[in-house]
């Protein structure tokens, strides 16, 4: 493995990505030396990253695919491993963010459609993967999920659930798939500036607010989790399976805001 090119000669599979943190994972691993099939709904945003994926010396495979389609994404996989000659890296990107608030008053119907954003096409994606690589002598696999699903999300449930569901799930393939060669991790960002986020981002005292609660004070952009994906897919990583690298800026793992209030009246009190 070149320290330059961690992913010389590899060939990887990215959903989700004309946009955001997978265009980002898209471009890394193609300046890692790896060749990419990229795969999203937008035909000509997936032109221009296949097009950059070429600038970087790497061949590349657009395939037009809604994921929720599971008929198509079964095709559109056959498409991205024949393009490539084969697979030896899928990451699991593709998702959205769609209903918030109390969970209460959220529907059958939320969840439904929550389910069939993340959930349902992860599953399929998953299983896709797992065949592939089994046949070929192994690989690996990546999610991109999200803190939320570490932990409790109010006002968030529905979609913590779908992603806490997909954490399980590498968890347990990892265990599972082991023998065949397969490793399965996922990467957990926090707040990332990206096209899902604008409803935060387009708002500045909504954004420095939130930025205000993260230690490191700031947002993440795409490109902070570009390495971890790339790592994560080297061999360099042979021995990470079953891991969750959480990439928040010290977020998930603060005291709660009540709890830092206790601290700071004990402290005061003393």
């Amino acid at each position: 493995m070149s320290l330059a090119h961690p992913l010389a000669g590899k060939r990887a599979l990215v959903t989700g990505a004309s946009r955001g943190i997978g265009r980002a994972i898209a471009l890394a691993y193609a300046e890692a030396g790896a060749d990419v099939a990229v795969l999203a709904r937008d035909g000509a945003a997936l032109d221009a990253v296949a097009a950059d994926v070429k600038n970087l010396g790497r061949n590349a495979v657009p395939v037009v695919c809604d994921v929720t389609d599971p008929d198509r994404l079964a095709a559109a996989f056959d498409e991205a491993a024949d393009g490539l000659g084969g697979l030896d890296t899928v990451v699991n990107n593709a998702g959205g963010f769609q209903h918030s608030g109390a969970f209460l008053d959220l529907t059958d119907g939320d969840w439904t459609r929550t389910r069939g954003l993340n959930l349902d096409p992860a599953v399929g994606l998953l299983r896709l993967a797992g065949r592939h690589l089994a046949a070929n002598g192994g690989g690996s696999v990546l999610s991109v999920v999200s803190i939320a699903g570490l932990g409790g999300a109010p006002r968030l449930s529905l979609y913590a659930a779908s992603k806490a569901a997909i954490i399980s799930l590498t968890q347990t393939l990892a265990v599972e798939w082991a023998e065949a060669g397969i490793r399965v991790n996922a990467v957990a960002p926090g707040w990332i500036d990206t096209k899902l986020t604008s409803g935060f981002t387009g708002h500045p005292p909504v954004k420095e607010a939130l930025a205000a609660e993260v230690p490191q004070q700031r947002w993440g952009a795409p490109e902070d989790v570009t390495a971890a994906a790339v790592f994560l897919a080297s061999d360099g990583a042979s021995l990470a399976t079953g891991s969750v690298l959480v990439l928040d800026g010290g977020l998930s793992t603060q005291l709660s805001a009540v709890a830092r209030g206790l601290l700071g009246i004990g402290r005061a009190a003393a």
